[in-house]
């Protein structure tokens, strides 16, 4: 490291003592401190919470769980739309110490049976439209042993407990869990497993990250840190309360600052300044393409009519952000780089410009990081692409490791680092800016996607024998792609069949806009795909786009 070299200083937690990282503790000490200012706000649904309604509901939520045989530990499945009754169900389980596993609601048939595999879960909490997908694959998950079903509001409500019931299931509808005796609950320490958050198998199936409170707690510390959160503060989210992105980076860090959380169903972006505007929001996020969507809406008389202060975009358009800044009168936007396993140990300081495309500085006194040749785990000179890999400092402040897979772990930990399978470099001041995947992630529509997973699913279809899929650069600027699926078939078949086949077994997020049929796959010497190969062809004129055949 030369002289020259900057790191992340600003970081000191709000709770002082390790000991207190559990969002039991957080919770109580702002009911008690604050009781009647709010700590959630649901717009959509005209419902709010002060700190001290949250309270005693997660403790009646959690007691409902132990009412029902839970022992601390137990996993509770959470797969729901962003809604009041997730936050509550949330509240609940943490409070209690059970470990909280959110589904992407979008799963079904393999997607979801490996999920559960994987966690184990004896409880379930579910919107009613999803108790078919759970019905599908009942022989599989039969480890679930009740149902918590919310009312979406469609009219089937009853119809889906009904359903669970009949295969087999004891299924009660969400209100009950707030109808049980309040008891007393266990007190869970920050080294205790507080949530299995799924990544989305860049290289194998997804692996559920091993959370423990402590690591839930630092990363929402890590966000309080970026984005300077106080009591006075209001943070909206719009994404998936299954994501990380929603639920740590977001609810969780305005509660960790005693502040409110709005969370509405999903991101619009041509409401997104009215919702802003709406709930007196001074900070929020976009992930991916959401600030390109924002920027493009048509600008209004009123934009800079708010009181937003801060946003955290990752990533953050270098190009337009002076600009996005001024047209609505926001005074910083901050970025961080980081994975769910490690929390981020690369962070943007508030106010200060950076280099275009830099994530931010080394959080030096909480991680240890370095880029490595991803060959050898040695490190490369300031200035080279490698490999980031990642240690905490501090105990409990990242992942245990992956949940029910420890070969995984062990590999993926490998010298004691977390290999992250990113490819970044660093400049001689400490700057360091993100390159590339090393993996075959993709990502769409804030989505991320396993490439693995997308084409196991084709790999189904009767008449394909092989199939590669990729990412193709999306016509925004925030780095998204587009899905590619290339494939070898046994007989003649439609490119437009096979993606029909798709719809009901891959998540509709990831069907694949474009699909090829070709004679072969590149491969390497060892038989492998080559899929350089076929990025560097990309789009050919013999591709199929979904899109454009309507």
């Amino acid at each position: 490291m030369s002289d020259r070299t900057r790191y992340y200083t600003d970081l000191v937690p709000t709770f002082p003592d390790p000991e207190s990282w559990t969002f039991a503790h957080v919770l109580r000490h702002w009911a008690g401190q604050r009781p009647d200012s709010l700590v959630l706000d649901c717009p959509e649904e005209q419902f709010t919470l002060t700190y001290a309604q949250a309270l005693a509901g997660a403790e009646v939520v959690g007691s409902a769980f132990y009412a029902d045989g839970a022992a601390q530990g137990d996993r509770v499945v959470l797969m729901a739309a962003n809604s009041s009754r997730f936050v509550r169900t949330w509240f609940g389980a943490a409070l209690g110490g059970l470990v909280e596993v959110p589904i992407n609601t979008n799963y079904e048939g393999e997607f979801l049976r490996h999920q559960l595999d994987i966690a184990q879960a004896r409880f379930a909490v579910i919107d009613d439209a999803f108790a078919e997908r759970w019905v599908a694959i009942a022989d599989q998950a039969r480890m679930v042993e009740k149902f918590w079903v919310i009312d979406t509001g469609q009219g089937i409500r009853d119809k889906a407990l009904a359903l669970l019931r009949e295969n087999g299931w004891a299924a009660d509808p969400w209100e009950a869990l707030e109808q049980a005796e309040r008891t007393t609950l266990p007190v869970p320490r920050p080294q205790d497993l507080g949530a299995i958050f799924y990544t989305s198998g860049t290289t194998g199936p997804s692996k559920g990250v091993a959370m423990p409170f402590g690591q839930l707690y630092f990363f929402a510390q890590i966000v309080v840190s970026l984005t300077r959160l106080t009591p006075d503060d209001v943070y909206l989210t719009t994404t998936p309360l299954f994501h990380g992105n929603a639920q740590f980076m977001a609810a969780y860090p305005a509660i960790v600052a005693g502040g409110r959380a709005v969370i509405r169903p999903k991101f619009s972006a041509s409401r997104w300044i009215d919702h802003v505007r709406d709930s007196g929001v001074t900070v929020t996020n976009f992930v991916g393409v959401m600030m390109d969507f924002a920027w493009k809406q048509p600008p209004r008389e009123n934009d800079r009519d708010n009181v937003l202060r801060c946003v955290y975009a990752a990533p953050t358009a270098s190009t337009y952000v002076e600009q996005f800044k001024e047209r609505y009168g926001i005074e910083a936007f901050v970025d961080a780089f980081g994975l769910t396993e490690t929390c981020a140990p690369i962070m943007s300081p508030y106010g200060e410009p950076r280099p275009p495309g830099a994530a931010g500085l080394q959080n030096k006194e909480w991680f240890d990081i370095r880029l490595v040749d991803p060959e050898t785990d040695r490190e490369v000179a300031v200035g080279e692409v490698g490999e980031l890999v990642v240690r905490p400092v501090h105990p409990w402040t990242a992942s245990n490791g992956y949940y029910n897979m420890p070969e995984k772990t062990v590999e993926t930990w490998r010298n004691l680092w977390f290999h992250t399978g990113d490819a970044l470099r660093r400049d001689e001041d400490g700057w360091y800016y993100f390159i590339d995947r090393y993996k075959d992630a993709l990502r769409r529509r804030g989505e991320n996607i396993s490439s693995y997973e997308v084409e196991q699913a084709i790999l189904g279809h009767p008449a394909v024998v092989e199939c590669a899929v990729i990412g193709v650069p999306a016509d925004q600027e925030a780095g998204e792609d587009e899905v590619l699926a290339v494939v070898v078939a046994s007989e003649p078949v439609e490119a437009g069949e096979i993606l029909a086949w798709c719809e009901g077994r891959i998540p509709a997020f990831a069907i694949p806009r474009y699909l090829r049929v070709t004679a072969a796959l590149p491969k390497t010497p060892s038989e492998k795909v080559r899929k350089a190969a076929l990025r560097e062809d990309g789009i050919t004129p013999d591709t199929y786009d979904r899109t454009a055949a309507g």
